[in-house]
């Protein structure tokens, strides 16, 4: 099972509210969070290679999300599910929701990306797998599954640290797992008619209401330009006369 997410395209820039209460996304392009489509591709890959019968991907938000899940399974997935609702989530909720399509259909490994770009939390995957006691492999650059058991290369401040897990587990991708491929045109074709079921989720029985509590939302500070200086020596005053960091 492969959790994706819509978000505001990353080659978009996002624009604030005017009342600064969030990021714009009427008329914006949206799509699949990159670290998402980097999961399908390993899912794919994963089905490609015999260590998987059927990918199944999960979206969780408004009837609008339907084209992320159709390119998913243009990648390669062979169905999906939407959980509709118009509610802002937190991961927390978005976790109990996915656990609800977990317990239902019982997927032998879920692999998600690590974060999505709109908020950065990095949260969701880690609360999943705790919510269902399931083993976990965070920040993964590369897997492999052998014998019920998926062993993880993980990028941690340190350098590389690889985990061997027992499945059922959860997964979350880093960058440099793979590339995700292009859907092809006969793919998104043929992606219009596999199946896409729609869950509402006010039925799943999951407390959605919100912990947190936005303040305000504002636009970094503009950088200030650079300068050029004409020595060492002028660089370690600056350093130390003008930006006092030495």
């Amino acid at each position: 099972m492969v959790p994706v997410k819509r978000v505001v395209d990353y080659n978009v820039k996002p624009r604030v509210k005017a009342d600064n209460s969030g990021v714009e996304t009427q008329g914006v392009k949206m799509s699949m969070n990159p670290f998402d489509e980097i999961a399908v591709e390993e899912a794919v890959r994963l089905r490609e290679k015999g260590a998987a019968s059927e990918i199944v991907v999960v979206t969780i938000g408004v009837a609008e999300a339907q084209p992320v899940l159709r390119t998913a399974m243009a990648m390669g997935a062979d169905r999906a599910i939407l959980v509709q609702t118009e509610a802002a989530l937190e991961p927390l909720a978005v976790a109990k929701l996915l656990k609800t399509i977990v317990d239902r259909e019982n997927p032998g490994l879920v692999i998600m990306g690590k974060q999505a770009i709109d908020d950065d939390m990095n949260a969701t995957g880690q609360i999943l797998a705790a919510r269902l006691d399931w083993p976990q492999g965070t920040f993964a650059s590369a897997v492999s599954v052998e014998n019920g058991r998926i062993t993880v290369t993980r990028e941690a401040d340190g350098g590389l640290e690889t985990v061997d897990l027992a499945l059922p587990a959860v997964v979350t991708t880093d960058l440099r797992l793979n590339e995700p491929r292009y859907a092809t045109m006969p793919n998104i074709m043929k992606a219009k008619k596999k199946p896409l079921e729609t869950i509402a989720a006010d039925t799943l029985g999951v407390d959605l209401a919100p912990r947190l509590e936005t303040v305000t939302v504002i636009e970094p500070p503009v950088r200030k330009a650079g300068i050029k200086v004409a020595s060492a020596a002028e660089l370690v005053g600056k350093l130390r006369d003008e930006a006092k960091v030495i």
